[in-house]
């Protein structure tokens, strides 16, 4: 293995938790290297207006956000590219990072690569992303003021923005494909004694209507999933809420993970079972999956991947 390839810090995955990692870590003179994988920024570039980041007293752009965080770890000596780790290796120290043939070793790795919300897969969804379709409530419901949206799904993470929505929207629309919901009891009757909630059973979403550039989201075509039957209706605002994926596949034959498959890191910590390997971010929190807390846990990650080299390898 080349001199040049070994690195005291490798970070894998680049939104908010991964280029705060790299920022503390650039500044202990660590000389990290990100491998921004194939969403550089994370899921913040898909978000138009990000308002509850302290210190952006108008709010920002989710990739300008991403820009400024890299371009500030760049500064202090991060080394950012732009490439997909396909493959690690964490049963030997150093550690072992595959990007496509190329093998890099690191004495810590941060892994910071997020979990992706699930969406319904189709076309126009995906045009719309941000544009009058979100999956994160918290992030984007304060701009629904007295507007109308749907939710879509049935479990706690649904019944629970659909309360949260009613905060500002005039009405919630709560779309369930089924005739009852998964979610937990407490959670269902909250959502049955809102009066800002009608809940649309057996229906689900065929199509999504709008333009990016004329103003997003105006309605959607519903199915009946009993009946078959189709009918439109205007809608101001679409929040996916049919739960999230983190993106752990390439790192479950060395760590743990729960039920969900988000890694499992050690209380109060960062760190992970094997020595020198931490977690941070989305990937590891299923709980509140905001920014803010990415970056906070960017920041534990790489004051404990310090902590070690200095303990360990110096």
């Amino acid at each position: 293995m080349s001199e040049q390839n070994h690195k005291k810090v490798i970070i894998i995955g680049s939104g908010p938790a991964g280029l705060t990692a790299a920022i503390y870590s650039a500044r202990a003179n660590l000389s990290p290297i990100i491998f921004e994988g194939d969403q550089p920024g994370g899921q913040l570039t898909i978000t138009n207006d990000v308002e509850n980041y302290p210190g952006f007293e108008d709010g920002i752009a989710g990739p300008e956000l991403m820009d400024v965080m890299r371009k500030q770890a760049v500064r202090f000596g991060a080394e950012s590219k732009f490439e997909y780790v396909t493959k690690v290796d964490f049963s030997s120290t150093p550690h072992k990072v595959w990007v496509g043939d190329k093998q890099y070793t690191a004495d810590t790795v941060i892994i910071a690569t997020g979990a992706s919300a699930r969406y319904l897969g189709i076309p126009s969804e995906e045009k719309l992303k941000g544009f009058g379709v979100s999956a994160c409530a918290t992030c984007d419901g304060f701009f629904y003021k007295e507007k109308e949206v749907f939710v879509v799904g049935g479990g706690d993470s649904a019944l629970e923005e659909s309360g949260y929505l009613t905060k500002f929207a005039s009405k919630v629309y709560l779309i369930h494909r089924r005739d009852e919901f998964r979610g937990s009891k407490i959670m269902r009757q909250r959502v049955f004694d809102n009066p800002k909630i009608e809940i649309l059973w057996n229906t689900e979403i065929e199509e999504i209507l709008g333009e990016p550039d004329q103003g997003g989201v105006t309605g959607a075509i519903l199915k009946d999933t009993v009946s078959g039957e189709t009918r439109e209706q205007k809608i101001d605002g679409i929040f996916m809420a049919i739960g999230h994926t983190p993106n752990t596949a390439i790192f479950t034959d060395y760590l743990p993970t729960d039920d969900n498959g988000y890694l499992i890191t050690k209380p109060d910590s960062t760190a992970t079972d094997i020595d020198g390997v931490f977690a941070a971010g989305d990937v590891r929190d299923h709980v509140y999956r905001q920014a803010v807390t990415a970056a906070g846990n960017g920041c534990m990650a790489a004051i404990e991947a310090e902590r070690y080299i200095t303990e360990n390898i110096e």
